[in-house]
């Protein structure tokens, strides 16, 4: 079982991260037509700014989350290694529990938002504002899977490899 959740977390975090780098491009190609519209044509686009922060917000929280997974998210590692083996165990544990909660927090944050906000449209793109705060619930669930893949991993003694792209 543990595998196989293994492997679901590396499926979630790669695709996650291929989608933050889409969003990455997209968010390039949108403010590039933003410059293009006000300096050569003189007709600034009003969509391509409510639209780059939209994808900054989902850029982020995907890249968060696979952060997450793969230990990429700054850490303390060098005040856990100056502790015996059987404390270090238990700080990783705290911390990825700490994490858990927080992203818990995050998703129900971002869910609770979400539904206040999903009758009120966003003011040029004729969307939900809702749409907003999604990424929080999306980064938030990504977060809490992969918290839980490394407290199995831990309780196992193993690692978990990053997932790469």
């Amino acid at each position: 079982m543990s595998a196989i959740y293994t492997a679901l977390c590396a499926f979630l975090a790669r695709w996650a991260l291929r989608a933050a780098v889409l969003g990455l491009v997209l968010l390039v190609v949108c403010v590039q037509w933003q410059v293009a519209g006000r300096y050569l044509l003189n007709d600034t686009p009003v969509w391509t700014e409510p639209v780059a922060l939209l994808l900054v917000l989902y850029i982020t929280a995907l890249a968060v989350a696979v952060g997450v997974r793969d230990a990429g998210h700054l850490g303390l590692e060098s005040f856990v290694a100056l502790l015996p083996a059987k404390a270090q165990r238990v700080a990783e544990a705290l911390i990825q529990l700490l994490v858990a909660l927080f992203a818990l927090l995050m998703a129900s944050s971002g869910y609770e938002w979400m539904q206040l906000k999903w009758s009120e449209p966003k003011p040029i793109l004729a969307i939900p504002e809702a749409l907003d705060y999604l990424p929080l619930l999306i980064g938030g669930l990504l977060m809490l899977l992969f918290c839980i893949e490394h407290l199995i991993a831990l309780w196992r003694n193993e690692t978990v490899a990053p997932a790469g792209v």
